[in-house]
């Protein structure tokens, strides 16, 4: 029988989901065909940017309990696969002196834990052994422990390896996931600057990236650092050069105090913004539990595009006249309902206009605000980040702010059906990935409220500093040797000097932009193009509905997936890991990609029975 070869190129969770599918389809329908899956990955398989051999200070921002690598009623769960929680608990791990440990002494792990990414890494190594041997003797895995550098499309793909190796694939599934930009202006003006200027400079230094941390350790105690952003990656820097270091915190009453441990560099932090990331309300819902929308639904979103092409002639919706107020109304009702502590009527609800003031103070802190000098924005700063700290404790359904911007992650497939390939105009897509989508992020996607706890005792403390405020300019100052970061406040003009400038932020992958050999060859083969929405592009590849790549000259790629953060632009918000107890959008993309590759190994089997049975 002929061996269907399938590459799979780039193993993380995306891999895993894409294994797993083909488990599940063939073992269910009893599907005959061998098949090779030819796994294309210099690392770990299943880690992904989930190394199990980075530092245990590095937090996943999601509550352990929803978190699954297992699809609901699947094979794989039903032969002993568990939550990221479960399987904690079941390796033995506990909590003590804030550090995950394997000690009889530690307290047990409750739901609500948010554990170390490495364990996370190692809890998706402990998910792709499982697979391994639940795999039908009909399908085989084989590893490659390099990178694909090329893909080229003949009869087969060939695909081209790090070292020179060809494999002749079938099938091929992309699964990259998260990567690196090519240099920009800016990156190329800091870099410049410092390699000028070391020599009279020696502290000075620029990161692109701060991955992989560790490179952070070769920054000197001595030196000033700016990190440029607030949210979970800035979060990341922060801990590394502090707890990294040997700091700690320990309990000072209702607060924390950072205790010092003297290799610490001096920490500044900046934005465009310069607004903090709000801390995740402590969850009142449970596992599953989460806001019924009211009023931005699928429903109301297909209702509007009808209404549209009714009126305008066109399948496009503006995001700011037709999406926004209904989700500002439904934040609103969530705000309501919980300062009532009960579920009230939607059919009768209308926001008064103090409602919709407050929300849209969540939404945009800024309006309105003026600033004389540094200390009036620190002030400001402290202000807003313990404010939310105090809502974030009473919990997402006691805390009327928290439930309402809980909204914002409950309504993400509305969000999905208004946004997803070109749903919205090219203007408003814009305004929605490069504007909203920001402040989504910052307000309903931000670090567990522990790491704004420690925030705030290393602002105590003096270790981390506010990078003046909104709209701060970085200076290459080349009498002094160092970078200047400047800010122009209502009636003061501050600067501070740093040595060392650290961009903390993840890339978003667009092929014009990606750093990658594989990207770049994919583009000059033909068989990637940048997705498209009129004339903006807002990320990703173009791909059609069952995520086959479109090529150059406008044609599906039959035998080619691309699943994950690859087509976030066509798609919205791919690079979340699957929820537990519902049905996530990680095993659905999987599954359509797996069941279209089988459908066609088998009808290519049948073409070539009937060939045979022609020729007899």
């Amino acid at each position: 029988m002929r061996v269907n070869n399938i590459g799979i190129i780039g193993f993380g969770p995306r891999g895993l989901n894409v294994l797993e599918r083909f488990i599940e389809l063939i073992t269910r329908y009893g599907i005959t065909n061998l098949i090779h899956l030819h796994i294309i990955n210099p690392d770990k398989p299943g880690e992904g940017s989930h190394p199990s051999s980075q530092p245990e200070h590095l937090l996943v921002n999601t509550v352990s309990s929803q978190i699954t690598m297992y699809a609901g009623d699947s094979l794989a769960l039903k032969q002993g696969g568990k939550s990221f929680i479960q399987w904690a608990r079941s390796e033995g791990f506990k909590l003590e002196n804030d550090t995950f440990t394997k000690r009889e002494t530690g307290t047990a792990l409750t739901d609500m834990e948010y554990m170390p990414r490495s364990l996370l890494g190692t809890y998706l190594q402990d998910n792709y052994d499982r697979l391994l041997n639940l795999l039908p003797e009909n399908l085989k895995v084989i590893e490659h422990k390099q990178l694909a550098v090329n893909l080229i499309k003949d009869k087969q793909f060939s695909v081209i390896l790090q070292n020179g190796d060809i494999l002749e694939c079938d099938f091929v599934f992309l699964t990259t996931g998260h990567g690196f930009r090519k240099p920009t202006e800016n990156d190329t003006r800091l870099t410049r600057f410092r390699d000028a200027y070391c020599g009279s400079n020696p502290l000075l230094g620029y990161y692109s990236t701060p991955y992989p941390i560790t490179q952070l350790d070769a920054i000197s105690a001595q030196s000033h650092v700016l990190i440029q952003g607030f949210g979970l990656t800035a979060h990341d820097v922060i801990s590394a050069l502090t707890i990294g270091r040997g700091g700690h915190y320990r309990k000072a009453g209702n607060r924390l105090e950072y205790v010092a441990s003297g290799t610490e560099p001096k920490i500044y932090l900046s934005s465009r913004q310069c607004l903090p990331f709000a801390g995740r309300g402590i969850n009142q819902k449970g596992l599953i539990g989460r806001h019924i929308a009211q009023f931005l639904t699928p429903a109301a979103v297909e209702v509007i595009r009808q209404q549209n092409i009714s009126e305008l002639q066109t399948q496009q919706i503006d995001f700011e006249s037709q999406i926004l107020p209904l989700l500002i109304k439904e934040m609103a009702y969530a705000w309501r309902c919980a300062e009532a502590q009960k579920y009230l009527d939607p059919n009768t609800f209308v926001p008064e206009k103090e409602e919709i003031e407050k929300i849209e103070r969540v939404l945009w802190p800024l309006r309105g605000q003026f600033f004389d000098d540094y200390q009036s924005y620190h002030n400001f700063f402290i202000e807003l980040i313990s404010s939310d700290l105090k809502q974030a404790l009473l919990g997402n359904m006691n805390s009327p702010l928290k439930a309402s911007t809980d909204v914002l992650r409950d309504v993400r497939e509305a969000l999905r059906r208004a946004i997803e390939f070109g749903g919205l105009t090219a203007k408003s897509h814009r305004y929605f990935i490069e504007e909203f989508n920001p402040i989504i992020n910052r307000v309903s996607f931000g670090p567990p409220l522990r790491r704004n706890q420690e925030l705030l005792a290393l602002l105590d403390a003096g270790i981390v500093e506010l990078g003046g405020g909104p709209g701060a300019q970085i200076i290459c100052d080349e009498s002094k040797f160092r970078y200047v970061l400047s800010c122009e406040f209502d009636q003061q003009h501050y600067e501070k000097q740093v040595d060392v400038i650290i961009a903390a932020r993840l890339d978003s992958y667009s092929p014009l932009t990606d750093a990658s050999e594989l990207t770049q060859n994919l583009v000059k083969n033909g068989l990637i193009i940048p997705f498209m929405n009129g004339n903006y592009h807002p990320g990703g590849i173009a791909i059609d509905k069952s995520l086959h790549p479109i090529n150059v000259s406008g044609q599906t790629e039959e035998k080619l997936w691309a699943i994950g953060f690859l087509v976030e632009g066509a798609h919205y918000y791919t690079h979340a890991l699957p929820r537990s107890h519902i049905n996530s959008r990680q095993f659905e993309d999987a599954e359509i990609c797996v069941r279209d590759c089988i459908d066609h190994i088998i009808s290519q089997n049948e073409f070539v029975v009937n060939k045979i049975e022609e020729l007899i």
